[in-house]
């Protein structure tokens, strides 16, 4: 895709019913029993990493970071990252990774971790963490563990905990995932 007629441009709060719809779509009821899912609950998208890509008023695709705590260092979640079905394999998913990593590591954060398939992720960047480094809250399939380092050392290497919600910006129930230190 050369020559897109979509762009990527910020989410803005208009935008949430429709981005809320897309994940609902493209993951169904099941998401809210992920562990990622868990570190997201209670917890706004960090302030100006969430974007959309758009054609014209049609949302084709969106991506939102959360922040965490690995251990005592600062991290960003990546997901969900979702493409509208019947437009899956046209490179917006990719597009989207490249520009909101491009704004992470301009707004300083050293990291990013997820939970997901290392051939797609791997594509920009990611790897797979050695089992046991990180530790999500809830069962995680450890092969699908990944990282990706923004700064100019590879903290991927040096990063090991459990992961945690950083902040929390709204009320969460009791069962809830830790909050950071």
């Amino acid at each position: 895709m050369s020559d897109p007629s979509w762009q990527i441009r910020p989410e803005c709060a208009e935008d949430a019913p429709l981005v809320e719809l897309l994940n609902a779509v493209s993951f169904g009821p099941g998401r809210y029993a992920k562990s990622a899912y868990r570190l997201r609950e209670g917890v706004d998208p960090v302030a100006g990493l969430s974007f959309v890509a758009v054609d014209g008023s049609d949302l084709l695709g969106s991506i939102r970071f959360w922040p965490v705590a690995i251990g005592m260092d600062k991290s960003l979640l990546l997901g969900p990252l979702a493409v509208q079905p019947g437009l899956r394999g046209r490179g917006i998913g990719i597009a989207l990774m490249k520009h909101a990593i491009a704004a992470a590591r301009e707004q300083g954060y050293p990291s990013i971790i997820l939970v997901g398939d290392e051939p797609y992720y791997v594509r920009v960047g990611f790897a797979r963490l050695a089992p046991g480094r990180i530790k999500f809250p809830g069962p995680v399939d450890p092969d699908r563990v990944l990282g990706l380092s923004l700064a100019q050392h590879n903290v991927m290497l040096t990063i090991k905990g459990e992961v945690r919600r950083a902040r929390i910006d709204h009320f969460v129930s009791a069962s809830g995932a830790a909050v950071a230190g």
